[in-house]
């Protein structure tokens, strides 16, 4: 099998993945605090370089690096991927249960069936509870780690900058200390995993301590997605021309290993 033939098989499989990066992050253009996905294309050659001093064999790995490399014709892999956390615009809604945070590696805490998870989608509510959920039903963590509840009393409910919750005492405007807002900052954001339903699973490591004073709470508002439709587009039909490109490639790796073999077989039946 000719070589090239590997090289824009592999090419070709690494958009695929690309396009499926792509399209996920168009279908959440709309969804508040997501952040888009990247993937990084390399080859095996820039795979050997970037770990080559971690390697207990030095000599021998690079020899058959080299060969693999010379054999595999460079192939196009998926060498990283990585979630892009830069900060969304911020929407302002004026309700009194959304809430976006202004700064880069910040997160809100629910509690879900699996465990606490973190998100940057802000959209709160009540439950019947009385308690603060997000839209899944998961309760939303104060920083004792312990829910956040109202009573239908609470007609007046202010949350400043720092996540502090308060609540005015019936029947007057006298403003009274509820609880606080959970808002961590993972020690390690590349940690961080998607889970689905716009949540992150934390470094089991990570003890998610408290933010004192994270000063990024916004109450009224949303942070949207920072996924830019347009760029993903440009970037849907790139891909989409590297896939017709490879596989005009590998038709014409097919034709001439058969013209090939057909020259081959003849002279070998003479």
């Amino acid at each position: 099998m000719q070589t090239g033939y590997y090289a824009a098989t592999g090419g070709m499989v690494a958009q695929f993945n690309r396009m499926d990066t792509i399209a996920s992050n168009l279908a959440n253009a709309n969804t508040a605090g997501y952040k888009r996905d990247q993937l990084i294309t390399g080859d095996f050659a820039r795979l050997f370089k970037t770990v080559q001093s971690e390697l207990p064999i030095a000599n021998n790995t690079e020899e058959a690096a080299q060969y693999f490399n010379r054999s595999l014709s460079r192939v196009p892999q998926i060498t990283d991927a990585y979630t892009d956390h830069t900060l969304g615009s911020m929407q302002r809604t004026d309700n009194t249960f959304d809430m976006a945070l202004s700064k880069e590696g910040q997160f809100f805490a629910v509690r879900t069936p699996q465990g606490v998870r973190l998100t940057r989608d802000g959209i709160f509510t009540i439950n019947d509870e009385g308690k603060l959920v997000n839209k899944q039903g998961h309760e939303v963590l104060s920083a004792d780690k312990t829910p956040i509840t109202f009573t239908p009393q609470d007609s007046v409910i202010t949350i400043d900058k720092n996540g502090q919750v308060s609540t005015n005492v019936p029947g007057t405007t006298q403003m009274v200390a509820n609880k606080k807002l959970l808002v961590i900052e993972p020690q390690n954001i590349r940690a961080l995993n998607k889970e689905g339903e716009n949540l992150y699973i934390p470094d089991p490591a990570d003890p998610l301590v408290p933010l004192a004073e994270s000063g990024s709470v916004m109450q009224g508002f949303v942070e949207k997605s920072n996924v830019n439709a347009v760029n993903e587009m440009i970037a849907l039909v790139e891909a989409n021309r590297l896939v017709g490109m490879y596989q005009k490639a590998m038709d014409s790796q097919m034709n001439d290993l058969n013209k090939d073999a057909i020259e081959k077989l003849a002279v070998t039946r003479r």
